[in-house]
């Protein structure tokens, strides 16, 4: 992740100053791990591998089975800080094919199909479509399709 923050031009000013032991606002490198802190969180630079590994665990974990957007949100940022991470939180969680398929449905259960009236006579109810987009045959490539409901 060292490496990384070096490689990201977002940071590598930060970590410039700070190295000659500028103080740069609400910026600090925690002594042990040499990571870069903002305020109290680990900054995580522009890499989407890091990010992803990140939010595997805060989201894809067992131990929080997939929690909604504002939920893995609140996990993540507990810890961690990374610009636009809201945007790439939703990304991600919106192509979460887990949580989609055990998605609660938000409306009523659909009603059961009722028949259509039968009309008094021929030429009353129509129903016209085109088949589009095949072969030419005698230079025409659509189909106009009419249905007499009687």
């Amino acid at each position: 992740m060292q490496t990384a923050l070096w490689q990201d031009s977002q940071y590598r000013g930060t970590l410039k100053g700070l190295g000659k032991g500028k103080l740069v606002k609400n910026y600090s490198v925690y002594p042990s791990s040499k990571l870069l802190l903002f305020k109290d969180w680990v900054v995580v630079p522009n890499d989407p591998t890091i990010k992803l590994f990140i939010l595997q665990n805060c989201h894809d974990s067992p131990l929080v089975a997939h929690p909604f957007q504002q939920k893995t949100l609140k996990l993540v940022k507990k810890d961690f800080h990374w610009s636009r991470m809201t945007q790439f939180i939703k990304d991600y969680i919106s192509s979460c094919q887990k949580r989609s398929r055990n998605k609660n449905i938000h409306h009523k259960k659909f009603g059961l199909l009722k028949h259509l009236p039968i009309p008094n006579g021929p030429w009353i109810c129509l129903s016209m479509d085109f088949i589009t987009q095949i072969p030419l045959s005698n230079s025409f490539d659509s189909i106009l399709v009419i249905v007499d409901s009687l």
